[in-house]
């Protein structure tokens, strides 16, 4: 089945940078309609302004861990921008730090960013979703979702509890006509890495080495919204690396543990 992307509105968050920058930009340049989401009007309003056909865009800010500030989002689309056919729940934040060296309250930063606020807002929009006949819920987890490495412990495993919910939600709602995506991203150039959590709270601030040499944000988002298109549920895109560890995971994970663990993972 194919999706014409023109007659879809598609609300990404997150859309201020980064992966979801290149997914804005794309969809609009398939002829979408899209609401941007984030916490800087500025940095939104300048994305949607590089987008195709800028005027028939909506950017909505707000702060996805505010349970008012959600709520407010959702009255406005749902009045302003009407249906929304695609949730892109893409907001989140990474870490970079041993799970020894990070308290509790970090801890808790990273499941409240990258699962609750996820979770809150899918479920706000569902009902409406629901009422329309159908849908898209996609969840931006990470390779890191599927594999645990160093450096990333409480980043892995809100990844891991957001495509474990995702599993779950397609599992209760498909005869309600709604498709659920889980998209698990390797190592993408972006800023990802300059804005992880330390084991304080303070962000690392500098560009890790193999963000640095990952695939390209335009690249990540051609990708995905092609396999999305396809109605494909579970999407990896990353490099050659990232794909191979995945396989490796699912066939001897005693195998890939014994080499994560020799290696440094940056």
């Amino acid at each position: 089945m194919t999706t014409n992307i023109a007659d879809l509105t598609i609300w990404i968050t997150g859309a201020s940078s980064g992966l979801g920058e290149a997914l804005a930009l794309e969809f609009a340049d398939r002829g979408a309609t899209v609401v941007l989401s984030g916490r800087n009007i500025a940095k939104l309003s300048a994305v949607k302004s590089r987008c195709k056909a800028p005027a028939r865009h909506f950017v909505v800010p707000f702060d996805i861990t505010s349970v008012e500030q959600t709520q407010s989002a959702y009255n406005m689309v749902t009045t302003q921008v009407g249906p929304i056919h695609w949730l892109i729940n893409n907001a989140g934040v990474s870490q970079r730090a041993l799970i020894m060296d990070t308290t509790e309250a970090v801890e808790r930063q990273l499941m409240e960013i990258d699962y609750f606020a996820q979770t809150r807002l899918t479920r706000l929009l569902l009902p409406s979703m629901i009422a329309q006949g159908g849908g898209k819920i996609v969840m931006v987890s990470s390779v890191a979702g599927l594999l645990g490495t160093q450096y990333r412990g409480a980043y892995g495993a809100a990844k891991a509890a957001i495509h474990m919910w995702a599993n779950s939600l397609r599992a209760e709602l498909w005869h309600h006509h709604i498709e659920v995506a889980t998209i698990f991203p390797g190592f993408i150039k972006t800023n990802v890495s300059i804005n992880a959590l330390m084991g304080d709270g303070s962000a690392q601030g500098t560009m890790d080495t193999a963000t640095d040499a990952g695939l390209t944000a335009n690249l990540f988002a051609e990708r995905a919204i092609n396999a999305l298109c396809q109605s494909k549920e579970y999407i990896i895109v990353g490099g050659k690396q990232e794909r191979a560890a995945v396989v490796m995971n699912r066939l001897s994970p005693s195998r890939l543990y014994k080499l994560l663990r020799n290696r440094a993972v940056t």
